[in-house]
């Protein structure tokens, strides 16, 4: 038996990152890029109007005032999408909208809030610097620059900037598919008939479902009974994947088949037991280069085991820098035993009360005890050689969700 340290050590030095694919620009959101993207062009590409109202030559308004404005010539108006080849001279104006190219000659523009429209002139009353409501070319983007670097995960405003960039399609890094195998006579699916001494496989749902959360695709494979027969076949289907996960049959149990199937199928298995709690019977190995985790059939150490191990390690293979939750301290508000030896992950909910993160339990911590997964939010994590944390300690909590930091009404400002 390993440590869950040691464990996750030998299972991320054994995953590999997978290869690049181009995709669509709008199919790329939370993808990994999978190159450095620089600009072929500066943003804005031109001197800009940032303003509607009137492109001048500054000298003619400096002194411009209510009582005593600038009277100019308008020569030509500019709506946005349009450039005109039109040079300004001394004492003419054009009407420029937002966005609009900055006429040749011009310097400045001036709102339209600060002038007053007359016949075919312009009255300017307020002068503003010189170049002031100017976008400059290239004040967004310089041409060349680095806009996006290799291995980040493209958000909303990025895509935009793809968009600007006239990026249709991306490189990124390939989302890895994981087989989702349950084992186990005793289960059955969410359509079966649930008759004495069997239960719905839970964790083929959650399995699939914290796959798809971690940004991979599941190949759910159904379930397989405890026939050595049945678990050859499930498992060689699950070699077209590029990750396996099944659930059961890992412990000592006389049916518990999955480790001697693993065997035959040549794994080069790693190790079989963690020292944790919930999930120590876990075992990983690699089968014709293919990560395999076999994990706990409890419904709470099936995910707990997943958080910890599974789930870094498809964030590595799709490309992901950042592998791990984020982890925080906070003030335990109840008192915990627990025996030394291993390190506890205890389901837990956390929130932010005048400016500090508290923490309790959810309650019982069975392994079986799937309602305080769908109660907790946080994951206490409890060192091996810790035997007891009196209230008021403060502890690290992972954090599974973020929902808890969102608000039902507006923050004042």
């Amino acid at each position: 038996m390993i440590s869950a340290d040691e464990a996750l050590q030998v299972i991320l030095g054994a995953i590999e990152v997978l290869g690049l694919e181009r995709l669509p620009l709008m199919s790329s959101l939370g993808r990994i890029v999978g190159e450095d993207i620089y600009a072929p062009y500066p943003i804005p590409s031109w001197d800009n109007s940032a303003m509607d109202g009137y492109a001048v030559i500054h000298k003619d308004i400096a002194s411009a005032s209510p009582e005593n404005p600038a009277r100019l010539e308008v020569v030509a108006d500019l709506p946005a999408g349009y450039a005109t080849a039109r040079e300004l001279k001394r004492g003419e104006a054009i009407r420029i909208m937002t966005g609009a190219p900055l006429p040749k000659g011009s310097d400045t523009v001036v709102m339209v809030e600060d002038t007053r429209k007359e016949k075919n002139q312009v009255a300017i009353l307020k002068s503003p610097l010189q170049g002031e409501n100017i976008r400059k070319a290239g004040e967004d983007v310089q041409k060349d620059s680095l806009v996006l670097s290799h291995g980040s995960i493209i958000h909303p405003a990025d895509i935009g900037m793809l968009a600007s960039l006239k990026r249709a399609v991306v490189s990124v890094y390939q989302k890895p598919t994981v087989a989702v195998v349950s084992t186990g006579d005793e289960l059955i699916d969410v359509d079966g008939d649930l008759t004495e001494g069997k239960i719905v496989s839970s964790n083929t749902y959650s399995l699939a479902s914290l796959v798809k959360d971690s940004g991979a695709h599941p190949l759910i494979l159904g379930i397989a009974k405890d026939r050595p027969e049945e678990l050859r076949a499930i498992f060689k289907a699950a070699l077209t994947a590029d990750m396996i996960i099944s659930s059961g049959g890992v412990s000592v149990g006389d049916y518990d088949l999955v480790k001697d199937t693993l065997k035959e199928l040549g794994a080069e298995m790693k190790f079989w037991k963690v020292a944790m709690r919930p999930g120590q019977p876990l075992a990983f190995g690699v089968i014709e280069g293919k990560p395999t985790f076999g994990l706990p059939g409890n419904p709470v150490s099936c995910m707990i085991s997943f958080e910890q191990f599974v789930r870094p390690s498809i964030l590595k293979a799709g490309g992901h820098k950042r592998l791990f939750r984020p982890l925080v301290e906070a003030e335990l508000q109840e008192s915990i035993t627990k025996k030394a030896g291993k390190k506890y992950f205890m389901r837990c909910v956390i929130s932010r009360e005048e400016g500090k993160y508290i923490v309790t339990t959810t309650g019982a911590q069975g392994s079986g005890i799937l309602m305080s997964m769908v109660k907790a939010n946080g994951l206490i994590v409890v060192p091996e050689e810790k035997t007891t944390l009196p209230a008021g300690e403060i502890v690290k909590v992972y954090i599974m969700n973020r929902d808890f930091e969102l608000s039902e009404t507006p923050h004042a400002h």
